[in-house]
């Protein structure tokens, strides 16, 4: 359930299992809140190459309209190489399983995570459904069909 104040959510409910500890946002204009590792009773090693879906203790239950989007944390990727692979992930509204983290090693030594370790972000958004009008010409623009590069360097 969403608990709105002048349309902006402001409460999610969550549940979460025995010492996860709730994102939360770390400056007052964070777009993204720190989702933390859930790993009570054991460290996981990442080799450099290799990705594993790491467990956060959390539980959500987005109002429909919205998701959220797990996103890599800039500082781990700079400093490690380590990000979230399929970035950014999707929880649909609909997801009540845990909230997993798929992260992937792409730095030169081994990474270990620990239990609280923040390691990745989760951005609450609203979004909109289309659906698909077939048309036999789109409207025309300035850019047209310039793609990749297109407009710059």
């Amino acid at each position: 359930m969403m608990y709105s104040d002048e349309g902006k959510v402001t409460a999610v409910e969550v549940r979460t299992r025995e010492g996860a500890i709730l994102p939360k946002y770390q400056t007052a204009a964070s777009a993204g809140m720190d989702l933390h590792a859930y790993l009570p009773n054991e460290t996981i090693e990442l080799a450099p190459g290799e990705y594993k879906l790491i467990p956060t203790g959390l539980y959500i239950a987005l109002p429909e309209g919205t998701e959220a989007q797990v996103r890599p944390r800039s500082g781990l990727a700079f400093k490690n190489g380590v990000t979230v692979l399929n970035s950014p992930g999707t929880i649909d509204a609909d997801y009540r399983g845990e909230v997993g983290v798929l992260l992937v090693n792409h730095g030169k030594s081994k990474f270990l995570i620990q239990h609280g370790d923040r390691i990745a972000q989760m951005v609450v958004a609203e979004y909109s459904r289309v659906q698909w009008r077939l048309s036999e010409n789109l409207s025309s623009t300035q850019r047209g069909e310039g793609g990749f590069g297109s407009t710059g360097n």
